[in-house]
């Protein structure tokens, strides 16, 4: 995979060396020194091209910067004078060249270290292991359904949520590498034997949210449906209050609802079920609205006026559609598989190899002389 990592930042100088192994430094397709263990390069932006630093002593201007690991279970180590991204470790090869006028570093990565970061990034340490195998499930689907989302810019995915969660390269939790080993190749499919997308929120606060509520689209695999798995966790209820005269301004000028025509009606709401409209859907106000405009930790909330404020008293955390991480791990906690798991959250839904099924495929298409 390649996956564009610190895109968070805007850098023109970073330092990076060798946490494990030697690397072969290219510069334009050739070799142009070593990085050993306890050396360091510098890159910098000079125009389009890169500045290669080597041990503060040779410098070269290439187009593009690579380093290549000499052997397996290599990694660097990233730091920078300016930015606090000390923490930023990766496996594998590293690709470097200038965009838009600042550093763009593409992760070249097996696809099981990458998914083994993810899946600590996005789940945490201490989980149960068929929990950390589900995970893993998700995110592999999710990479190699999405790998040209970011073509355009050089790579396939980022690191941020807008992909998936990569921090880092996995560093506390072996357990998390057992999981995405012993699950290698496996992704979801749907019952036209493509790729589901795998959506996955943190908590669900009890009940999953239909993809409509969110995108407008239906997702066939996906419905929404009570889900008590995850209600005794730290992020199934939330409080938020908000002055009652932003909320009404925001609804009046965005909506045309205001108070002057339909009262106290729009401060107080009950969502029992998760709904996709504020009060009623002829007021033409999406929950996915609000919870843009006013930063909430979801859209599945009640509201209710007290003296001149609005409080709303919340459920989960994140879309809700798919996947309901909290509850993942609470089912794992109870014995249940990753599978039971998965199909638990999707509806007719098929675990394959990815890679056999590719093999089989073409070895389908040599058969019938369409390759």
């Amino acid at each position: 995979m390649r996956i564009g990592v610190l895109t968070d930042y805007q850098i023109k100088q970073l330092d990076i060396q060798s946490a494990q192994g030697s690397y072969d430094i290219f510069g334009d397709k050739s070799i142009v020194s070593l990085l050993v263990p306890g050396r360091k390069v510098s890159l910098s932006v000079s125009g389009s091209r890169v500045v290669v630093h080597v041990g503060g002593l040779v410098s070269y201007t290439v187009s593009k910067v690579m380093l290549v690991p000499q052997r397996t279970n290599s990694s660097l180590l990233f730091s920078s004078r300016q930015l606090n991204i000390k923490k930023h470790s990766y496996e594998d090869a590293l690709e470097i060249f200038v965009y838009k006028g600042r550093l763009q570093f593409v992760n070249v990565v097996d696809m099981n270290n990458y998914i083994s970061g993810v899946v600590e990034s996005e789940g945490g340490g201490g989980r149960h292991l068929e929990y950390y195998k589900v995970q893993a499930l998700m995110s592999r689907t999710y990479a190699l359904k999405n790998k040209r989302r970011h073509e355009k810019e050089g790579f396939e995915l980022c690191d941020r949520v807008h992909c998936q969660a990569y921090h880092s390269k996995l560093r506390y939790t072996p357990k998390i590498r057992q999981a995405v080993e012993s699950t290698s190749g496996e992704v979801i499919i749907d019952f036209n034997g493509d790729l589901v997308t795998s959506y996955f929120a943190a908590n669900c606060g009890g009940q999953t949210c239909d993809a409509s509520y969110v995108w407008n689209n239906s997702v066939p695999y996906l419905s929404t449906f009570k889900d008590t798995f995850c209600l005794q966790t730290r992020q199934s209820r939330w409080t938020k209050r908000i002055p009652k005269a932003t909320w009404s301004s925001f609804l009046a000028k965005k909506y045309g609802v205001k108070e002057s025509t339909y009262g106290a009606l729009i401060y107080n709401f009950d969502q029992e079920n998760r709904k996709a409209f504020y009060i009623h859907p002829s007021l033409g106000v999406p929950l996915r609205d609000l919870r843009k405009e006013f930063k909430l930790k979801s859209s599945y909330f009640s509201t209710k006026l007290d003296g001149q404020e609005v409080v709303l008293s919340g459920r989960g955390f994140g879309h809700g559609v798919g996947l309901c991480q909290e509850g993942a791990m609470g089912m794992a906690d109870l014995g249940l598989d990753y599978k039971q798991i998965a199909l638990y959250y999707f509806n007719k839904i098929r675990i394959i190899n990815y890679y056999e099924s590719q093999f089989f495929k073409q070895k389908k298409d040599v058969g019938t002389g369409n390759l």
